[in-house]
């Protein structure tokens, strides 16, 4: 058998890859904060903050097969706006790679003051596959330049809509941590406008390398083919606290379950397990 085929004969392998490449960015800001109105009024902090880093390992059937970071970066903004860089990364693992090698990245330049997406560019390289995307925001004006496979072409948006990044951290910070509250949204990607739907579930404690902690269970419900490897609802644990990092993430596949631990970056209410 050839090795470039492994992928294909094995579900959830080239999922896997996709799912730390796309998913994890996205999931790592659906978290909840406070609302909206509060939010504009200037009663909320953001949750995150320049310098925040997180590490996630993305497992299969309890083989690691990819390693996902996202960061938050300084950067200047134009005429003095606040304006931060976020940045998610996914490596396949040595024994993925010599199969179907993974090498993602994703920046975001992010308006500090209205949450939303100025510019957005995706460099996927996954197995044979090599392509670069990039989206230019016009917020104001309610359209997106998209430049991807050398054609260039602009699309009508709604209102503050979000790339695959942005939007998990505008989620972050707006969504209560309250069961039953939800939050719908706009994310462009892809060529297309697509609606997604955040909804808080309970608190739940959770266990895993970094002890025991108070999460808030969230589930993402997306209602389209293609960006979530299929369509199908995706949940995230995270911690009931200022921070709300995201420790936990599971995504049914064919064949089990996708899921993403966070490994470092920790918040001071979720340490990893000491040895003693």
């Amino acid at each position: 058998m050839a090795a470039t085929a492994w992928p294909d004969r094995i579900p959830g392998v080239s999922h896997m890859c996709r799912y730390a490449s796309i998913v994890v960015p996205l999931l790592l800001l659906f978290l909840p904060a406070g609302s909206v109105e509060a939010y504009a009024q200037g009663e909320l902090k953001r949750p995150f903050q320049v310098g925040e880093r997180l590490t996630y390992e993305v497992s299969w059937l309890n083989m690691t097969a990819a390693i996902a970071v996202m960061e938050v970066t300084q950067m200047e903004g134009p005429n003095d706006r606040l304006v931060a860089k976020l940045v998610g990364t996914a490596h396949s693992t040595p024994i993925i790679t010599k199969f179907f090698p993974v090498d993602n990245r994703v920046e975001s330049e992010l308006d500090l003051e209205t949450l939303a997406p100025d510019h957005m560019t995706f460099r996927r390289r996954e197995g044979r596959k090599k392509e670069d995307i990039e989206y230019v925001f016009h917020q104001k004006e309610g359209m997106v330049t998209a430049v991807r496979g050398g054609a260039t072409e602009s699309l009508p948006i709604p209102a503050g809509t979000q790339d695959i990044i942005s939007c998990l951290y505008y989620t972050r910070t707006v969504l209560p941590p309250n069961p039953g509250t939800s939050l719908k949204m706009n994310v462009y990607h892809d060529k297309k406008n697509r609606p997604v739907e955040v909804l808080v579930e309970a608190i739940e404690t959770i266990e895993g390398v970094w002890g025991k902690a108070e999460t808030v269970r969230v589930l993402v419900i997306m209602p389209f083919h293609g960006l979530f490897m299929n369509q199908g609802n995706i949940r995230v644990w995270v911690t009931n606290d200022d921070r709300k990092t995201p420790l936990r993430m599971k995504a049914k596949v064919v064949l089990g379950s996708i899921v993403a631990d966070l490994v470092d970056g920790f918040p001071e209410t979720a340490s990893p397990k000491q040895d003693y």
